[in-house]
């Protein structure tokens, strides 16, 4: 599950399922305990569904303030210096690196 959608296209998981909820909230809304069951279970019937690798299930969803949260996440002046989001590895410690690329497969 996820509700960042370039981070989970970037990953390129088996199979996923987002929603489009602000960062933090991806299995529902704080104390609705009604929305968690619905995302929980609509991403739960994805793995019944999902035929494809690589597919992407879009479970649908309105946050309650859709404009002011979207909006204020993609201010180009809000200061969010992130590079985009790419296929590179990265790691977060050397052995990591090291590890990893000890183990990559040969083909």
């Amino acid at each position: 599950m996820a509700s960042a959608l370039d981070i989970i296209t970037a990953g390129r998981p088996p199979r996923a399922a987002f929603v489009d909820y602000p960062l933090g909230h991806t299995s529902g809304k704080p104390f609705d305990a009604t929305d968690q069951l619905r995302v929980t279970r609509a991403a739960l019937a994805a793995f019944e569904t999902v035929t494809q690798p690589g597919e992407l299930v879009t479970i649908p969803g309105r946050w309650a303030d859709d404009d002011g949260w979207q909006a204020e996440a993609m201010r180009a002046d809000a200061g969010d210096q992130r590079s985009p989001r790419d296929t590179t590895p990265r790691y977060q410690y050397a052995e990591d690196r090291r590890l990893a690329e000890a183990n990559r497969p040969v083909g």
